[in-house]
């Protein structure tokens, strides 16, 4: 997998270069800066971009601009915003054009460098990787008319879990039912929001923007 950061924190950026590396993850471009950022990624058409929000100049919420800025520009680029903040706006702008490969991770909350490498993972391949803290954000956002309000309370734990990136063997011990009980709800999230027939994933992948994107 081939990576572009963008991080002003030349502790991080370097941090990050070496643990992904470490991880077998080729790191294209570090840079500090959404100019560099967009070259970097229009000239080495990377796997997957990791990028913080707040960037000079501003420091507001350069990072994110620039990441739906690329995806408008290289659609479906693959984007893991890793930030101490949540941007709700251009958090949904990621999310609206319904491809996947978004993820949205918390630094405090990162405790793991595993769990950070199957984050970018998941999303390179077309996935979401939440926080759970995002989500909680990015829900408040709801409208009255929520298409989602068919769902069950319980369908609607499978589905935020399935946005934070679990698999159905984890979703089972979180929720402490069987792993046919979570593909029961996963089955009636997906007749309930009409998503087509698709043996693969991408299903998964259009159920939780579904969520996130109401």
């Amino acid at each position: 997998m081939r990576v572009v950061i963008v991080e002003d924190d030349v502790l991080l950026r370097e941090g990050l270069t070496l643990l992904l590396g470490n991880a077998g993850i080729e790191v294209v471009a570090a840079v500090d800066n959404t100019t560099e950022f967009l070259a970097a990624i229009a000239g080495m058409r990377p796997d997957a971009v990791v990028t913080d929000v707040r960037l000079p100049p501003t420091f507001t919420d350069e990072g994110l601009r620039a990441a739906v800025e690329a995806r408008r520009v290289h659609p479906g680029l693959p984007v893991l915003v890793l930030s101490a903040y949540v941007e709700n706006s251009y958090a949904a702008e990621l999310l609206a054009d319904g491809v996947g490969g978004v993820g949205y991770l918390l630094k405090e909350r990162v405790g793991k460098v595993e769990r950070f490498v199957d984050a970018l993972t998941r999303v390179a391949e077309g996935g979401t990787a939440m926080d759970p803290e995002v989500i909680s954000q990015l829900l408040v956002r709801r409208k009255p008319d929520d298409p989602l309000a068919t769902l069950t309370a319980r369908e609607r734990e499978v589905l935020a879990l399935m946005a934070e990136g679990h698999n159905n063997a984890t979703i089972a011990d979180t929720l402490v039912v069987s792993e046919g009980a979570v593909l029961k709800h996963i089955r009636n999230i997906f007749t309930k929001l009409s998503l087509p027939n698709d043996e693969g994933g991408h299903r998964r992948v259009l159920a939780v923007l579904a969520y996130l994107n109401a």
